[in-house]
């Protein structure tokens, strides 16, 4: 793993810290994600509600939610088709709780993975209108690119509206509205805030405008409605779909992590019960990735994700601890599966991948639920862009992720003319390809990345933010680094240097993988601190060595305590 670190000027960072008032350390960090002006910085560590835009920026989101209110009006039939991931079912659970407090009684449905495929099939739409035709059918998180499928829609008289945040090479829907805000976008939208909102963001910008109009009208139901409450499905499913937290998503996530961590839905408080995760100790991003993320993940990968939409609804507790047992379920099912190919992936790279700088996996056993949470693990471990494909009949079909630096939009771009269809962002993708043609687009796809990255990505790159003396890990420290909360796409969790560390105590290995340790801070206070799977590269005695950490809170027996986790170390330069 190879340091990097890039001084920045010494009176920038001193000018930064005087503007704003924070320590120079933080303002070192707020330097580096490109926050140089105070006003705008303010504005960045204290994100507030009321910076979010007008919703009626978005192109067709006011069209939208005109008929959404004609919808109210009338007491239509409406039917909500959302994706199986978590942005996808919280997005569904968001529009049909707001619109159920209009009065209207929705039907949802989910795409089955094993019997509709991906997004807006038309076995989802068949099984979707079996209890008859709405006047309206609202596609979430799905859609850009299904003509046919809206196009068979609206000739059996139903209005479409698609909401989606997917990119597309493709021409926009010729029928329906569709809000999306990578498709048919002006020059001059390319840096607006809401641009990388996921589709649980754009079903709340969505709402916001309807409350607008209806608020105009006086309608006693809007004047009383508090969509703030609904910010923890927000942050459910911005924080799992992996975008930018930057902008309006910043701001979304932020206020939605506190809503989550006062959280009164049964179905989430359930959830979080089975997950092991405790308000109480403040609920961060990898709560979400790590926790509740995966078990929601869980049932839409390999059993019928109604089930997460049905839990984030429900009022009635004995449901929602019912059904959270069962997701926990699917999840260690999960978890055996992916467990079994990573194993497999893994092999496939060292014995026949080990030098291609981008990777492309399938296999006839593996399961298409679980391979983009391979691709995930094998892109990290190996630092390299990684596409896992499954089997699903005459196609291959699967996820690819990415590492930082490489869009996968881009690199698909240009080789992705093999593939048979293929959407998401830089950081995931999802694609299927005809088995045939899978040797080419391999090809294709390693040459790709390799011009792309430039030159040899094979090596971790570890940056660091910046240096710390061992005194200078305080508690003082951690509560103003909160000030950068959440951590995540576009705004990564520091990564810190610490000179001139000595180890007196041999650490302690525990599980066979990890250790924990203790040392010094010169200043005659004991610094505690965790390194995860690093039992194989324990740290020597009385040696001056240089470590890389994050600054961490461990909760433990009721108690707060200030932790740092190793993320490498080397033998000190000085």
């Amino acid at each position: 793993m190879r340091w990097t670190y890039s001084p920045l000027p010494a009176a920038e960072v001193e000018a930064l810290s005087q503007d704003t008032g924070v320590n120079p350390v933080l303002a070192e960090l707020l330097l580096r994600n490109g926050h140089r002006e105070p006003e705008a910085t303010a504005k960045f560590l204290a994100p507030a509600l009321a910076g979010l835009g007008d919703p009626f920026l978005l192109r067709s989101l006011a069209a939208a939610a005109t008929r959404l209110r004609a919808a109210i009006a009338g007491r239509e039939s409406v039917v909500v088709l959302g994706d199986y991931d978590v942005d996808g079912v919280s997005s569904t659970a968001l529009l049909v709780s707001v619109l159920r407090a209009f009065g209207l009684a929705p039907r949802f449905v989910v795409p089955r993975r094993s019997e509709d495929g991906y997004g807006l099939s038309r076995s989802a739409i068949d099984r979707a209108l079996e209890g008859g035709k709405p006047a309206l059918f609202i596609a979430l998180d799905c859609g850009t690119n299904s003509h046919e499928e809206v196009a068979y829609l609206c000739a059996q008289g139903i209005e479409v509206i698609v909401i989606d945040h997917h990119r597309s090479k493709e021409q926009a829907l010729r029928q329906g509205l569709l809000i999306n805000p990578h498709v048919d976008a002006d020059e001059t939208d390319a840096d607006a805030a809401w641009r990388n909102l996921c589709t649980v963001g754009l079903v709340f910008k969505l709402a916001h405008g309807l409350l607008k109009q209806l608020r105009a009208e006086n309608h006693p139901v809007a004047l009383a409605f508090k969509l703030r409450d609904y910010l923890d499905l927000v942050a459910l499913g911005t924080v799992a779909d992996l975008v930018p937290l930057l902008g309006e998503n910043r701001i979304l996530a932020r206020h939605g992590l506190r809503i989550l961590q006062e959280n009164a839905r049964p179905g989430l408080r359930a959830l979080m019960s089975v997950a092991g995760v405790k308000p109480a100790n403040g609920i961060n991003p990898v709560d979400i990735s790590f926790r509740l993320g995966p078990r929601i993940n869980a049932s839409g990968r390999l059993a019928d994700a109604a089930l997460s939409v049905e839990l984030l609804l429900s009022d009635d507790i004995d449901f929602c601890a019912e059904t959270a047992q069962q997701l926990d379920v699917f999840n260690r099912e999960r978890q055996d599966i992916e467990r079994k190919i990573t194993e497999e992936a893994e092999r496939l790279i060292e014995t026949q991948y080990a030098d291609s700088p981008g990777i492309v996996l399938f296999s006839e056993d593996w399961h298409p639920g679980v391979v983009g949470i391979v691709a995930g693990r094998v892109s990290r471990k190996y630092n390299r862009p990684c596409v896992v494909l499954g089997n699903e009949g005459e196609f291959a079909k699967g996820s690819g992720r990415s590492i930082d630096g490489l869009s996968l939009v881009e690199i698909l771009s240009v080789c992705g003319g093999p593939l048979s269809s293929w959407g998401g962002h830089p950081m995931a993708v999802g694609i299927a390809i005809e088995k045939t043609r899978l040797d080419a687009f391999r090809a294709h796809f390693a040459e790709t990345v390799r011009s792309h990255a430039g030159g040899d990505i094979a090596q971790r790159e570890l940056q660091l933010a910046a240096w710390l003396q061992a005194e200078q890990v305080t508690e003082q420290l951690m509560t103003e680094l909160e000030a950068l909360h959440p951590f995540g796409q576009g705004n990564p969790e520091p990564v810190f240097g610490v000179s001139g560390v000595v180890f007196r105590q041999n650490p302690e290995v525990f599980k066979l993988q990890h250790f924990r340790f203790q040392f010094d801070n010169g200043r005659g206070r004991r610094l505690h601190g965790v390194a995860w799977k690093m039992a194989d590269r324990l740290p020597p005695l009385g040696v001056r060595l240089d470590l890389a950490v994050q600054i961490t809170w461990n909760h433990f027996n009721d108690r707060k305590l200030l932790q740092l986790e190793l993320i490498d170390w080397r033998k000190a330069e000085s």
